[in-house]
Formats: C-alpha cells, structure tokens, sequence
C-alpha cells in the first residue's frame, strides 16, 4: 500500500513538473510589452495633431481620411449624428477573436479618443521592433474601432449629443440616431469583447487616501443581481491584467468604478449580449490638465490588454484578484484649506473650505470658475492643493483704483505686482479682444465689482490668507496662489467678466 501511494505521489509530482514546464515554454513563447517598451510605442507612435481635450469632429475626420488614404485600416462611414456629422468605424486584422472599443458617447470625454489614433498610427506602421506584436494582432483579433461615437457633442464639448441625450442611457430603447447606430453594430459585429471608453470627472479619490484616482475600470454587471457569469469574468480578468500593469505606473491610484445594474446603459448591455466588456474610465492627475499622462496610461492598457487576448493569456488572471481593486470615493477637490480662521469681531470661527473650479468651453479653449464646494470639518475630505493655513486670517481683497483700456495693457508681470500689493481686481474698458486670459486676477469690465467680505457656500474664490497687513496666499478664480513662489505664465485660465 505504502509503495502504492509514494508512486501515485511521484506521478502526480511529475504531471505538476511537466504542466508546470509546459505553462512557463507557454508563457516564455508569448508575446508581451513591458512599460518600457510601450512608453517606446507611445513615444514613437503619439498622434501630434491631437494634443488638448478640446479637439473637434473636423481634427478626427482629417486624420481618419488620411488612414483611408495609407489603406492599412479599413474606413468605413456607419452613419451621421443628428446634425449630419460623419461617424466612422475603423477595422484591423483578420483573426476571429472579435473586439469592439469604441470612444467619446460623451463628447466632453475625449481621453480615449487621443489614445485610440495613437494606437492606429502603432498598428500601421512596419519595419521596427514592434513587428511580432502587430503580426500577432492582426492574425489573431478582428478588431473595430469607433473612436467618436458623439461628434456633435465633442464639437460643443458637452456630455450629451445634440438632441440633449446621454447616448450611454439609450442601450435599451435606441431613441437617438447615435445609440441606434451603436446598437446595429453590436448586432451584425457580434463582438466577444468590448471595451467602453470614457472620462470620469477629476475629483474621485482611492479611498481613504488623497491620491486622484487616474484610471477607474469596471467589468459592468449585466443584472441586478450583478451575477458573475464566464462573460463577465473574462472581462473581471482582463481588468486584473490592466491593473498590474497600471500598478507600475500609477501606484495606488486605481480604482473600480460603481458596479450598480444600469438596465440602460450601453456596458451593462454589452455584458449581457456576450461581449466580455471592460468599462475604462479616465480620471484626474495632479499637473495633467489635458490628460496627456493619462492617454499614455489608454495607449499602455489597451494595447496590453490586446495582447492579452490574443493569446488569451487573460484567463491566467485570478478574477477574485477584481475584487480587491476598491471602489471610487469623491473626497477631492481643486483646494482645501484647512484651519482657516474665518471669525468676525462678533462670532469667532476657524474651520476648513473645500473649492472646486467648474470648466466652461469657449471654443477650443476654455475658462474656469472657482466656488466654495464646502466649509466646516473637512478632516475626510482632500485636495489637489492643500494648505494648513493655521495662523491665517481670511482677507478681502482690494480693487485697483485705475480702469486699464484693455487687457492686454497688463502682462503677467505686471499682474503678479498687482496681486502681491493686495490688489485681486482690475477694471478694463476695452473687451473688444479675447476675453480670455491667463492672469493671477480677477479683470472686470464696466459691471461693479465686488470684493468677497467672507467665505460663503457656493461663493466666490477671491481672497487672501494673512496675518494683519501681510498677505501669504492668494486664492483668485478657486486658484490658491503662493505669493512667495511666483508661478509660470500660463498656469490660469481665467475670463473678462
């Protein structure tokens, strides 16, 4: 008996050495990319022509007829938008894993979009180091892209289309023109995985830390019960991938986006209809205003994660490994204060403010408008900025006494004198010009200015912090301004009100 059993513990040694051994030759024989080699792929492959959030559907077009032209992606028009804007799908490879990403539902979400024609001019270019990878895709996955489903509401940057419809809430009835289209293309691609490309807004955070959550995932829940089947586990698996590969780039500041059932979301639906489907959401990062970071990060993931299907390396990824990826909390701002006393001679108080800066588009540029978010014990909530103004008293700021003709008079220079005297406000006559502008100042036209007495909910972000006649820090615009480290030019975006 005793011999019996130390045999089956050899044979059974022996096929765990040899599947071991067959999965390392396996693994050893597939083709992958480390962070080193897709910074190389990005930095070689990054589309110039895009290069801010604001781009429009003319700068897509452009560079998708030229792909047309090169002819190594194939360029079809699907459809129009409502306001007759064309909508294009791209294809490449002739493997029968069949994958489908598509970008921008919601115009104001472009970080994807940028990453996607990175991944185009990758995908089309021969004779480098990249070759095995490119021939691998090709042969194994049947790839469709469209990388701007919404051109209408990329034109506005606004979320919506042009008919006011969040296209990602049209999966079930297919009311809007767009999420039709949408829908028929799911119907005759018949993809085995999707990927659902999107923005998320800047202020959710890692729990419990005050790291920007820069990348967001979900493997979305096909019911309410939010029942884990093979679809959605190949997509839970997928997920782990990208997020030991994220890891090494933005430690810590990955997060799992909120998993409810949305029987009308486009994700949901596609989980349901077979597709393993990685919802990608594109956050915030410190200094990354227009998110070039963070596309690199889509760049990176997407084509990993391509790689990872194609050799269906995926499924050695735990999927419980998803579980422990902890959800977005939104415990940030633009700026906290903290210990900012803020008392009168009647009523004493020292407490914390909490400022967000809300965008408003101006073409292809923007503006910002700063707001106290919150005011009180702000001990769970975080900032982009923060400062322990311990020791500091709320001051309003004064108003220049002399209108200027317009705003080009006042250079940067000039303006930083200006704030640094005490001075947060200047008047113009003139506002024929760009009303937009990149100074520490609040500039004003022929409409009274008044300076902030207090901090209110929901006021107004022009202040100082100071000690009696000294002014330490300027907050102008929901900007907090160092007056000790004078900033570069360029840091603002700022408007003539």
């Amino acid at each position: 008996m005793k011999s019996g059993i130390l045999i089956f513990s050899l044979l059974f040694s022996l096929t765990a050495c040899q599947q071991h051994e067959k999965q390392n030759l396996q693994d050893a024989n597939m083709i992958t990319l480390d962070t080193a080699q897709l910074n190389a792929a990005f930095d070689q492959y990054r589309e110039p022509a895009l290069f801010h959030r604001r781009f429009k559907h003319s700068d897509v077009d452009s560079l998708i007829q030229n792909h047309r032209k090169k002819g190594a992606l194939d360029v079809e028009l699907i459809g129009k938008s409502v306001e007759q804007r064309a909508i294009y799908k791209l294809h490449y490879g002739a493997g029968k894993k069949v994958v489908m990403l598509w970008s921008q539902m919601h115009g104001d979400e472009p970080t994807a979009t940028m990453a996607l024609f990175d991944l185009f001019n990758f995908l089309t270019a021969k004779g480098d180091d990249f070759d095995a990878a490119r021939q691998l895709i090709h042969s194994q996955l049947d790839l469709h892209f469209i990388p701007m489903l919404n051109p209408d509401g990329a034109d506005r940057y606004m979320r919506r289309n042009a008919q006011y419809i969040d296209l990602n809430r049209d999966a079930r009835d297919g009311q809007t023109v767009e999420g039709s289209l949408l829908r028929k293309m799911a119907k005759e691609i018949k993809p085995r995985y999707a990927f659902n490309l999107h923005d998320q807004n800047i202020y959710y955070n890692v729990p419990g830390t005050k790291n920007p959550v820069s990348i967001s995932m979900l493997a979305p829940a096909y019911n309410d019960a939010r029942d884990i089947n093979d679809v959605r586990e190949g997509a839970m698996q997928l997920i782990v991938g990208m997020n030991k590969l994220l890891q090494g780039y933005i430690p810590n500041a990955v997060a799992k986006y909120d998993d409810t059932h949305t029987a009308r979301g486009f994700g949901d639906n596609f989980q349901g209809w077979g597709a393993s489907t990685v919802l990608i959401e594109s956050g915030g990062m410190k200094g990354d205003v227009e998110k070039q970071v963070i596309r690199k990060l889509n760049f990176a993931m997407i084509l990993s994660s391509l790689l990872d299907i194609a050799q269906e390396r995926y499924k050695q990824y735990d999927a419980k490994d998803y579980e422990q990826i902890p959800f977005n909390a939104s415990q940030l701002h633009d700026v906290v204060l903290r210990n900012v006393d803020l008392g009168t001679d009647a009523v004493a108080l020292t407490s914390d403010l909490a400022i967000r800066r809300s965008e408003v588009t101006v073409g292809g540029d923007y503006f910002v408008r700063g707001r106290i978010e919150d005011i009180g014990d702000l001990d769970e909530s975080y900032g982009y900025d923060e400062l322990d103004a311990k020791g500091l008293t709320f001051i309003q700021g004064k108003v220049y006494p002399k209108p200027l003709d317009s705003v080009a008079q006042l250079s940067f220079d000039q303006a930083w004198k200006l704030l640094k005297q005490g001075y947060i406000a200047i008047q113009v006559k003139d506002v024929s010009m760009d009303r937009l502008h990149n100074l520490p100042l609040v500039v004003y036209t022929q409409q009274r200015y008044i300076p902030v007495p207090q901090a209110t909910l929901g006021g107004l972000t022009n202040f100082y912090l100071g000690n009696g006649s000294h002014f330490r820090y300027a907050v102008v615009n929901g900007y907090l301004i160092d007056l000790e480290n004078k900033p570069e030019p360029g840091l603002y975006k700022n408007r003539v009100n």
